[in-house]
């Protein structure tokens, strides 16, 4: 089926994918260390093998949906990717989620070492940072405020911070000890939500969006954080290896609480719709919503 967005869905990709790959590199040229650069440039990948770049994106357009240019908000969307992947090559490694492959392909620590991979998400994260502190078009209060946000989603209280409940609830579902739904709200809350609402609000904040548009745009992200990880719940307990690039039903090895253990499958499609709404309703009272409600619309519609 054709969903009315597909369009607007093409579109963006097209005019702002080509910005955020060519910028992505410009950091990561050169470097005293070859191998610490091989394996960053090998978890970036290319256009095609470095994942979507949602994340990118979202920042990009939350730009527009307030009015201001895409180009504005470029230093804070490759921030975002550098931290976004970095998150994956530690996740990936034996002591997080212990996996083989991502994006098809072997993970970071397979190809490099687990040294090595450490080091290279180490070097992301730092280096995201640097981007976003460095002479970029951003006002120097601007450059503060998006560093302030990003370093909040990033860690203890954000994505780290999500991280080691996931560990936790990992250990309590093994002893049988309670692990709570609310539990597993906090860990997608965080692992998941927090970079993702990170993407909407410094994608305003670099438009020079007002306070209310900001808040509106960290609400939105949040929800659609949420969406995103019942999405990603729903696909893991329906999707083949082949489809995903990685591998899928782990949560359900682990016996972690997952939505689809919660609702069943249906309850989750059910409830990945009712998110889906609330964030295109807050989405709605942007000034230029269209491309963020069609974003909003077709990372739900991966699951019907």
């Amino acid at each position: 089926m054709t969903h009315d967005f597909h369009d607007q869905i093409v579109n963006d990709t097209g005019r702002l994918l080509p910005m955020v790959e060519k910028a992505m590199w410009l950091p990561l040229t050169e470097g005293p260390a070859p191998k610490l650069l091989n394996a960053m440039h090998y978890s970036l990948g290319s256009q095609g093998t470095g994942g979507k770049r949602i994340r990118p994106l979202l920042c990009m357009l939350a730009a527009e949906s307030v009015g201001g240019s895409a180009e504005t908000a470029l230093p804070c969307a490759i921030a975002l990717e550098y931290v976004h992947t970095y998150s994956l090559i530690h996740d990936d490694l034996p002591a997080m989620d212990d996996d083989d492959f991502r994006r098809g392909k072997p993970t970071n620590h397979k190809v490099f070492g687990e040294g090595h991979a450490v080091l290279a998400g180490d070097g992301l994260l730092t280096e995201a940072f640097a981007v976003l502190a460095a002479e970029n078009g951003l006002a120097p209060d601007m450059r503060v405020e998006v560093i302030k946000v990003l370093a909040e989603a990033a860690g203890h209280q954000g994505m780290v911070g999500g991280q080691s409940l996931d560990l936790e609830g990992e250990t309590l579902a093994v002893s049988s000890a309670s692990y709570d739904i609310q539990h597993m709200r906090l860990v997608h809350r965080l692992k998941t939500g927090a970079l993702l609402r990170a993407s909407l609000e410094m994608g305003g904040i670099a438009a020079g969006a007002s306070a209310e548009h900001r808040r509106i745009l960290r609400e939105a992200g949040v929800e659609l954080g949420m969406a995103f990880q019942i999405m990603d719940d729903i696909l893991d307990a329906t999707s083949t290896m082949d489809e995903m690039g990685k591998r899928v039903g782990k949560d359900s090895v682990k016996g972690k609480l997952t939505i689809i253990r919660t609702l069943g499958l249906e309850g989750a499609r059910v409830a990945l719709w009712e998110v889906t709404e609330r964030t295109v309703a807050l989405l709605h009272q942007l000034p230029e919503p269209t491309s963020l409600v069609a974003w909003a619309r077709h990372l739900a519609s991966r699951v019907n």
